[in-house]
C-alpha cells in the first residue's frame, strides 16, 4: 500500500471524525476537506474544484429551481391539501400517508428530482399541520431513497447497474426486478416509524429558526388555530348582525370568513347579517369556540375547508402594520375607516408606545407610531400598505400563487425530465429546465438565485473530491480487494451481507454511483470462484448503494439539512437502525430469491 492511498484513507477517517463530532457545520467541513485533498496532492487543483462543475451539483441546482417553480406555480399546495385530507392531522398517519406517496413516486423518477419536487409541498404539509418541518423531512426523505430501490430507474446506481451488466456480457435486469427487495424495505421504514418513529427523530431541530408568522404568533400570543362552523336554521345567530353577536366580546374569537353560496366575504363588516348555510372562519382557542359552537348551535366543519374559504397558509396570515406620521390615518379610529369593510383585514390588537396591547380598539383614534396586528389573504394585506397612511412591518412569507404560469411550469418541469429520458445529461436537462422557468415568467431571476440551497451545493461539491481521490489513489480498490481476501471461504450468505455493508460504506462518502460503478465488476469477477449467480450479487450491490442514512451525504439527506435544520447526530439515531435493517434485509431477500 503506497503513500497516497495511505494519505486517501487517513482523509476518509478525518471525513467520519469530523461528520460524527460535528466540530464544523457540514459544508465548512467539505471545504476543509476539499482543500486537504488539494494541497495534500490527492487529488490536482482542477479536480478539487471539479465537484462544483459537475453533473450531480448543476442537476440540483436545476431541481432547486424547478421545484421553486413548480411550487409558485400552485400544484404543491393542492398537493399539500390532498396529503393533509388522506392523512389527516395526527402526526403518525400524517408521516406515514406522505412516506407511502413520496416513495411510490421515487420508485419511477429520480429520487434526488422527487425529493425536490415534494419538497415545497412537505414545508407546506407541515406548516398546516402545525408539524416541525424536523418530524416529516427526514422520514419522507429516507422514503423517497427507499422507493428509488423498487425499479430499476428510480437510482442511479440501478440505472448504472444495467449498463455495467451489458458492458461485462449480461443480460440487464428488468424494470421491475428488485421491486420484491425495494418495496420490502418502504414497507420496513414505514411500519418502524408508525411503531418507534417519535423517539428515532428529532422533537425540533436545534436552532432551528422560526418563520416569520411563527415568531409573529409567538411573540404577541396569538391564537394561531382557525375553525370552521355551519350556521343552521335552529342557530340564534341567524339575522342577527356581527356586531350583536359579539364573538369577540363574549368569546374572544375573530370571525375571519364567512362563505355563502359560493361567495367568501372576509373580515366581514359589523353589520354584516348571519343566515342559515353561512360557513364561518373563525380565529381563537379551540376551547372559546366550542363555547360558541354549543351556545349558537353551531355545526362545526372540518379542517380543510380552509382552502375553500381561502385561508390556507398559502394564502392568508398574520401582519404587523405601523401608522405612519402626518397621514390622513392619524386621530382616526379603525371604525372611521372602515378597516374590514375597505380591506378585508381583521384586526387583532394594537399597542400605541407604551400602552397594550389592546383587544377592543375600534373606537380608539390612532397615533403615529401605533403598532396594529392584522389576519388576511397576503394580497389584501400588501393592499392595506399601498397608498394608505400604515407600513407593512412584517416580511410576508408567501407573495401569492401564480396559478396563470402553472402550464408554463408543469411544461418545463416535464419537459426537463423528457430530456433525461432521451439520454441527455440530467445536469444539462434540468438547467435547462430551470432557465425556461425564468424566461417563462415562473421565477425571476432574483428568485431562482434564493431558490438554490447553497449549503448543499458546498457539501455536495465538497465531498465529490473525496472519491475522486478514493478512486484515484486506489484506496477504494485496496479496501475492496481487502475484503474480498477476507471471505474467501466463508458462508454464502456472510459474504452478501458483507458486499453489502462495503457498499453501504463507501456509498457514504464516495457517492453510491462511484460505489456501484467500482464494486459490480469485481463482484461479477468474484462469483464465479464462490459459486454465486453474479446477477443476484450484482443487484445486491445496486440496490445497497441506496443504504445511505448514517450521514446526510447521500444527495437527498444533504437536501433536507437547510429546511429540517438537522444535524448530523439526527441523521445517526434514525440511521443507526434503519441501516442494519436494509442490509438484513435486502441481503435476505436477494438470497432467497436470486440466488
Amino acid at each position: 500500500m503506497d503513500i497516497g492511498t495511505i494519505a486517501a484513507i487517513g482523509v476518509l477517517l478525518a471525513a467520519v471524525v469530523l461528520f460524527v463530532t460535528e466540530r464544523f457545520r457540514l459544508d465548512v467541513t467539505a471545504a476543509i476537506l476539499l482543500l486537504a485533498l488539494a494541497w495534500l496532492g490527492l487529488v490536482t487543483p482542477a479536480q478539487a474544484f471539479s465537484g462544483f462543475a459537475s453533473n450531480a451539483v448543476v442537476a440540483m441546482a436545476g431541481l432547486m429551481v424547478l421545484g421553486y417553480g413548480v411550487d409558485r406555480a400552485g400544484f404543491m399546495h393542492r398537493l399539500s391539501q390532498f396529503l393533509i385530507a388522506r392523512g389527516g392531522w395526527s402526526e403518525r398517519r400524517l408521516v406515514v400517508t406522505v412516506s407511502i406517496v413520496v416513495g411510490m413516486v421515487s420508485s419511477v423518477m429520480q429520487n434526488v428530482g422527487a425529493i425536490v419536487l415534494f419538497l415545497p409541498a412537505l414545508l407546506r404539509i407541515a406548516k398546516g399541520a402545525g408539524v416541525s418541518p424536523s418530524r416529516l423531512l427526514m422520514p419522507a426523505g429516507f422514503a423517497v431513497i427507499l422507493g428509488g430501490t423498487i425499479t430499476m430507474v428510480g437510482s442511479t446506481p440501478l440505472i448504472l447497474l444495467n449498463d455495467i451488466m451489458l458492458q461485462s456480457g449480461y443480460e440487464p435486469f428488468g424494470l421491475f426486478a428488485p421491486a420484491p427487495v425495494g418495496l420490502a424495505l418502504l414497507l420496513t421504514w414505514t411500519v418502524l416509524f408508525a411503531l418507534v418513529g417519535r423517539h428515532l427523530l428529532p422533537h425540533a431541530a436545534d436552532g432551528e429558526v422560526k418563520r416569520p408568522q411563527e415568531a409573529l404568533v409567538a411573540g404577541w400570543d396569538l391564537p394561531a388555530g382557525v375553525h370552521y362552523g355551519r350556521v343552521p336554521e335552529t342557530s340564534p345567530l341567524v339575522g342577527a348582525t356581527r356586531e350583536e353577536a359579539g364573538l369577540r366580546a363574549r368569546y374572544a374569537l375573530h370571525l375571519l370568513a364567512l362563505s355563502e353560496g359560493g361567495d367568501v366575504l372576509y373580515a366581514p363588516w359589523r353589520y354584516t347579517r348571519f343566515v342559515a348555510g353561512q360557513e364561518l372562519a373563525l380565529l381563537g382557542n379551540e376551547e372559546d369556540f366550542l363555547r360558541c359552537v354549543h351556545d349558537y348551535g353551531l355545526e362545526v366543519s372540518r379542517g380543510e375547508r380552509q382552502t375553500v374559504l381561502g385561508l390556507s397558509p398559502a394564502s392568508a396570515g398574520f401582519a404587523e402594520v405601523v401608522v405612519r406620521p402626518k397621514t390622513g390615518v392619524v386621530e382616526r379610529t379603525l371604525r372611521e375607516l372602515g378597516l374590514r369593510k375597505n380591506f378585508g383585514v381583521e384586526p387583532l390588537l394594537l399597542v400605541s408606545g407604551d400602552e397594550g396591547p389592546f383587544h377592543e380598539f375600534s373606537n380608539r383614534p390612532l397615533k403615529p407610531g401605533d403598532i396594529i396586528v392584522v389576519h388576511g389573504r397576503w394580497e389584501r394585506l400588501h393592499a392595506l400598505a399601498e397608498g394608505t397612511g400604515f407600513v407593512l412591518a412584517t416580511p410576508l412569507e408567501e407573495e401569492g400563487l401564480r396559478e396563470s404560469r402553472a402550464p408554463a411550469a408543469a411544461a418545463c418541469f416535464a419537459g426537463a425530465l423528457l430530456l433525461t429520458l432521451t439520454g441527455a445529461p440530467i445536469g444539462l436537462s434540468f438547467f435547462t429546465g430551470a432557465v425556461g422557468m425564468v424566461l417563462s415568467g415562473v421565477v425571476t431571476v432574483g428568485e431562482a438565485y434564493r431558490a438554490i440551497d447553497w449549503r448543499t451545493i458546498v457539501l455536495i461539491g465538497g465531498l465529490i473530491p473525496l472519491g475522486i481521490a478514493m478512486e484515484t489513489s486506489g484506496a477504494a480498490a485496496a479496501i475492496a480487494a481487502g475484503m474480498t481476501t477476507l471471505l474467501a471461504g466463508r458462508p454464502l450468505f456472510l459474504v452478501l451481507l458483507a458486499f453489502s455493508l462495503l457498499t453501504t460504506f463507501l456509498s457514504l462518502f464516495l457517492s453510491n454511483a462511484a460505489a456501484t460503478v467500482l464494486l459490480v465488476p469485481l463482484a461479477i469477477a468474484v462469483a464465479g470462484d464462490w459459486g454465486i449467480d453474479p446477477a443476484g450479487l450484482a443487484l445486491l450491490i445496486g440496490v445497497s448503494a441506496s443504504n445511505s442514512f448514517l450521514f446526510p451525504t447521500h444527495q437527498v439527506n444533504a437536501l433536507l439539512i437547510g429546511p429540517g435544520g438537522y444535524r448530523t447526530r439526527d441523521f445517526l439515531r434514525a440511521g443507526a437502525i434503519l441501516t442494519p435493517l436494509f442490509a438484513l434485509i435486502s441481503t435476505l431477500l436477494v438470497y432467497l430469491l436470486y440466488l
